[in-house]
């Protein structure tokens, strides 16, 4: 399967083509938002849109894992992870 990622660059260009806005007015509001969100899951907060996306903030424990390449044990600190959950209608644009 080819990599069909998408750009900011071309993100926000399809953007713009869709609403009649400046690329420079659509990249400011993503800007804006990406700011938020992690500002937001930084401190904690759940960022939901609903039917679409979810941001929160996960505490892992520490555990032992393994060196793939070496197959030593190697200590893992707790720390803070992103967990992002897809919603119903992105779900159901995928299928």
């Amino acid at each position: 399967m080819a990599d069909k990622s998408i750009t900011k660059t071309e993100l926000v260009a399809s953007i713009a083509s869709a609403t009649g806005q400046s690329q420079a007015a659509v990249s400011g509001v993503l800007d804006s938002l990406f700011s938020t969100v992690s500002e937001a899951v930084a401190k904690g907060s759940k960022v939901s849109i609903p039917g679409w996306i979810a941001f929160e903030q996960v505490a892992t424990s520490a555990r032992t894992g393994r060196n793939p390449q070496t197959g030593a044990e190697i200590k893992i600190p707790a720390g803070k992870r992103v967990k992002v959950t897809a919603g119903s209608k992105l779900k159901a644009a995928v299928k």
